[in-house]
C-alpha cells in the first residue's frame, strides 16, 4: 500500500495544474452563465413595458446558453479522455513496479521512485474523478436553467399573444364606436340643418321688409345700425324689438330640437376698420364684445335658455368688404347669428 501511494502521489503532480487551469476555467464559466441567467430573469419581469425587446433578448440568451453548453460538453469530454490516459499511464506504473519486484536489492530506490508515483497518480485520479462529477452536476444544472428559460419564453409568447388579441379586440371596438359616433354626428348634423333651415325661414317672416337683416350663408345679419347707435352697445327701441322677435323664434327652436342634439346659437359681433379709443372701449375688440354680451343677455331676459347662446368678439378682423367706402364700412358693422353644434 505504500508503494502504491507513492506512485499516485508522483502522477498527481504531473497532473494536477491542467486540472486546476480546467477547473478554474469552468468556474468561470458557470459564473458567467449564471449571470447571464440574472439577466434573463430581471428582463422576464418587464413583460408589461417590453415584451418584445425581453423575448428577443432571452432568444439569443439561450443561442448562448446553448453555445457555451456546448464547450461546457466538450471540456468535459476532454476531461474524460485526460483521465483515461491516466489510468492507462497508472497501469503503465503498475506493470513497471510488477517488474521491479523482481530485482535484487540494489534495485529498491527505482522500486521506491515508481511505488511514489504510482501513489501521486492515484491521487490525483481521485480528485480528478471528484473534479469530473462535479463538472456533471454543473452541466445538468445549466441544462435546467436553460429548460427553466425556454418554459419562461413559453409563458412570455402566450402573455404576449394574449396581449396583442386584447389589443386587436379593443382596436376593433374602438373603430366600432368611432363609426358609430360618426354616423349619430352626421345624422345630427343633418337635423341641425334642417332645423336651422326652419329657423331661419321663421326668422325671415318675423323681420320680412327689412333691408337691414339678410342671410349670408348659414349666418343670420343684423347690420349694427338697427341694433346700437354708434360707438354704443346699448340697444336702441327698434334693436330690442328685434331681439323680442328673435328670442322668440329661438324659444320655438328649443321647444322643437331633440335634447339629444347638443346645439348653441352663437352671437358674433364684428366693427369695421375704423379705429375706436373711448374709456368704454378702448378698441374694437371691446366693442364687438360687448355687443355680442348685450344681445346674449337681452335673450336671456327674454326666456332664451343661456347654455344654448355663445358671444364672441372679432372686433375688424373677420370684414365680410375690404374696401374702406361708406358702403363697405357699414356692411362690416354687424351682429351675426349662427346655429351651430357644440
Amino acid at each position: 500500500m505504500a508503494r502504491g501511494r507513492s506512485r499516485r502521489g508522483a502522477d498527481y503532480g504531473e497532473f494536477w495544474p491542467g486540472y486546476v487551469d480546467a477547473l478554474s476555467t469552468l468556474l468561470l464559466v458557470v459564473t458567467f452563465l449564471m449571470s447571464i441567467f440574472m439577466l434573463a430573469q430581471y428582463f422576464a419581469t418587464q413583460e408589461a413595458t417590453g415584451k418584445d425587446t425581453a423575448l428577443k433578448r432571452l432568444n439569443r440568451q439561450i443561442a448562448e446558453l446553448t453555445s457555451i453548453l456546448s464547450l461546457e460538453r466538450g471540456k468535459t469530454k476532454s476531461a474524460e479522455d485526460e483521465l483515461a490516459a491516466l489510468q492507462a499511464t497508472l497501469a503503465s506504473l503498475q506493470e513497471e513496479n510488477n517488474k521491479l519486484s523482481g530485482f535484487a536489492l540494489s534495485g529498491d530506490e527505482a522500486k521506491k521512485s515508481a511505488e511514489a508515483r504510482i501513489s501521486s497518480l492515484s491521487t490525483e485520479l481521485d480528485s480528478q474523478k471528484e473534479i469530473s462529477s462535479e463538472a456533471l452536476a454543473k452541466v445538468d444544472l445549466l441544462n435546467q436553467q436553460l429548460l427553466a428559460l425556454r418554459r419562461q419564453i413559453a409563458a412570455l409568447n402566450d402573455a404576449l399573444e394574449a396581449s396583442e388579441q386584447k389589443d386587436r379586440e379593443a382596436q376593433d371596438r374602438i373603430k366600432d364606436l368611432g363609426e358609430r359616433l360618426n354616423a349619430a354626428l352626421a345624422r345630427q348634423v343633418q337635423e341641425l340643418k334642417r332645423y336651422r333651415s326652419d329657423f331661419f325661414g321663421r326668422l325671415r317672416e318675423l323681420l320680412a321688409g327689412r333691408k337691414d337683416i339678410r342671410v349670408v350663408g348659414d349666418r343670420f345679419i343684423f347690420q349694427s345700425e338697427v341694433l346700437f347707435p354708434s360707438g354704443s352697445d346699448q340697444m336702441t327701441p327698434e334693436g330690442l324689438a328685434a331681439m323680442d322677435q328673435l328670442a322668440s323664434a329661438i324659444v320655438e327652436l328649443e321647444r322643437q330640437i331633440p335634447k339629444e342634439i347638443d346645439w348653441a346659437l352663437q352671437v358674433d359681433g364684428h366693427t369695421d376698420a375704423q379705429p375706436i379709443n373711448t374709456p368704454e372701449f378702448p378698441s374694437n375688440w371691446e366693442l364687438s364684445v360687448a355687443r355680442a354680451l348685450s344681445v346674449v343677455k337681452y335673450l336671456i331676459s327674454r326666456g332664451v335658455s343661456a347654455k344654448r347662446l355663445v358671444a364672441a368678439g372679432y372686433g375688424e378682423f373677420a370684414p365680410l368688404e375690404q374696401g374702406n367706402d361708406f358702403d363697405s364700412l357699414r356692411k362690416n358693422r354687424r351682429i351675426e347669428l349662427k346655429l351651430t353644434n357644440r
